[in-house]
């Protein structure tokens, strides 16, 4: 999928194993910026050593049931989003849904609209994979991200929007 907006080009691409280097470095700085004052440095070091590394996304790339796809504004990678289809969630009773696990852009890619761009095309994939609705966890401290959230889900969708905040790990409020 190739967008222009006057002179922004963007593109979205499923990731291949040769994208793997670049991935991991922008997943790094794009993890990094919006949790940096949230999570202590050494937990947010050791989640991106084990998550971003290149060995683990090279295994989750060809793993058939991840879907990465890239985005790229003027053939600069800005960001990615990480989906899996027909994954349960213990609050919701569909068993047809997405988890979106990811979506991420390099912070000097804020403020263009790439994210609601990149979600869209998610939840577009997910429609065409006959999913009833996509769902995701979102960091509590992580503001921006909630925001964006928000707006999204308070749009009409013909999926339904299932967003989740988390303190730690086995604590969560749920709303939508």
């Amino acid at each position: 999928m190739q967008v222009h907006y006057n002179t922004m080009s963007f593109t979205i691409k499923k990731a291949t194993p040769t994208d793997i280097p670049a991935l991991a470095k922008v997943s790094k700085e794009a993890f990094y910026a919006p949790h940096k004052d949230a999570i202590p440095k050494e937990i947010i070091a050791n989640y991106m050593l084990v998550n971003f590394s290149e060995t683990t996304l090279l295994k989750e790339i060809t793993n058939t049931n991840f879907q990465y796809h890239l985005i790229y504004v003027n053939d600069v990678l800005a960001g990615f989003s990480k989906i899996i289809t027909n994954t349960q969630n213990q609050h919701i009773k569909e068993t047809n849904v997405t988890k979106m696990e990811r979506l991420y852009l390099l912070k000097e890619f804020y403020n263009l609209e790439l994210g609601k761009e990149l979600f869209q095309f998610n939840l577009d994939l997910a429609k065409q994979k006959n999913q009833k609705g996509i769902w995701l966890y979102v960091w509590i401290k992580n503001y921006r991200a909630i925001k964006f959230y928000k707006k999204l889900v308070s749009k009409k969708q013909l999926l339904t929007i299932f967003l989740f905040l988390i303190q730690k790990r086995d604590q969560m409020t749920f709303f939508i």
